[in-house]
């Protein structure tokens, strides 16, 4: 298998790109509007192949900074909050504008590391990125950095766009950065220093490669990098760090532009139940008729009619273990409704869900990005 970053690109359909903020605005604090510009026509480009793409962008608090008036130099707490309050705005705008000439829709989404790490918020955001990428929109999203509750730590981002992008099964992440890829030493300060184009495992000397350097303006250098790699590889997502400098970007990575790829480690299906059997012990079950089972091993989510039984007491987010009509286990996933409202709306149809409930509820109890299968067949 070719596994050079241009064939990872080209048979990539899901795709998170992270945009730093020394990319994005200029060392006075303003926007460069001809590179936004220039990356809205490369999205374009990527939707009209028939990918999903999901950005990741910093730039708030280096935007809002300058409002507010703030020098230049580390913010307090307090400062960065507001930096971020006042640029997220302005940011939101601006990718709106740009990518409306293209006639892209864009959503603005706020999350931070602990949305991935909590249950029932890594439910909720998976499941609005996945139906906005379906609906056709481009979900930018933002560190949610006006309520952090601890201070706002460096290549916060990075790792936000990692664990994006592993939350949401993507099959690449580019972090678009002021540097074409990993050196062996900081090319800045050392002339020996080589290009490492392709990461197949991440060892102590790859560790010690990235070195502490990082840029005026963005909060990560190459060591947060790395750990955003780390993050991204095991959940079985390969990454590129790419020179984000120059106009279009994307389009340049695509023609083959120089980068240094990070192989994933393992497949997505592998880290998913890795991640599921190391953190999450089963709190209920949800037994199932046959034709939801042949639904599920063509890869669809388990929608509430094919369910005939729920077992325990559980709240969403919560694993369950899926058993077929046999009594076996065929399945484990994350659920979409507590057990109360589960057994209101077992058998039903998802457009009846509503009206049993009271609310409009997701579609389906397991959405096919959160369950894994450990039974290979009927």
């Amino acid at each position: 298998m070719n596994q050079s970053p241009q064939n990872i690109f080209e048979t990539a359909h899901r795709i998170v790109i992270k945009i730093g903020s020394s990319l994005l605005i200029d060392a006075n604090g303003q926007l460069r509007q001809a590179w936004l510009d220039a990356l809205s026509q490369d999205v374009q480009h990527l939707l009209a192949a028939g990918k999903q793409v999901i950005l990741v962008s910093s730039g708030a608090i280096a935007l809002g900074r300058v409002q507010a008036g703030f020098a230049k130099g580390k913010l307090k707490l307090e400062q960065s909050q507001a930096a971020a309050a006042i640029g997220q705005i302005s940011l939101a705008r601006a990718y709106e504008n740009s990518f409306k000439t293209h006639e892209i829709q864009v959503a603005q989404v706020l999350l931070s590391l602990e949305d991935s790490e909590n249950r029932k918020r890594y439910i909720n955001a998976t499941n609005t990125l996945n139906t906005l990428t379906s609906l056709g929109f481009v979900p930018i999203i933002n560190e949610n950095d006006t309520i952090a509750t601890t201070e706002i730590r460096f290549g916060d981002n990075d790792r936000l766009a990692a664990r994006v992008a592993s939350m949401i099964n993507a099959d690449l992440l580019i972090l678009l950065s002021d540097i074409d890829g990993l050196y062996s030493a900081n090319p800045q300060q050392d002339a020996n220093a080589k290009h490492i184009a392709v990461i197949k495992t991440i060892t102590e000397d790859i560790q010690l490669a990235a070195g502490s350097s990082g840029s005026d303006y963005g909060t990560g250098g190459m060591v947060t990098k790395i750990l955003a790699a780390q993050i991204s590889t095991e959940s079985g997502c390969p990454m590129i760090i790419a020179d984000g400098r120059n106009l279009h970007p994307i389009d340049a990575l695509a023609k083959g532009a120089k980068s240094s790829l990070f192989l994933a480690q393992k497949t997505q299906t592998a880290a998913r139940k890795k991640w599921l059997n190391a953190t999450l012990k089963a709190k209920g079950s949800l037994t199932i008729d046959k034709g939801a089972e042949a639904a599920l091993y063509n890869g669809k989510s388990l929608l509430s009619a094919g369910v005939v039984k729920v077992a325990g007491s559980f709240d969403n987010g919560d694993t369950l273990d899926v058993i077929n009509l046999g009594g076996k286990v065929i399945a484990y996933g994350l659920t979409n409704y507590n057990s109360n409202d589960a057994t209101r709306i077992i058998g039903k149809k998802s457009h009846e869900i509503a009206d049993i409930l009271g609310y409009a509820g997701r579609t389906n109890i397991v959405h096919r990005n959160n369950l894994v299968l450990i039974k290979k067949s009927l």
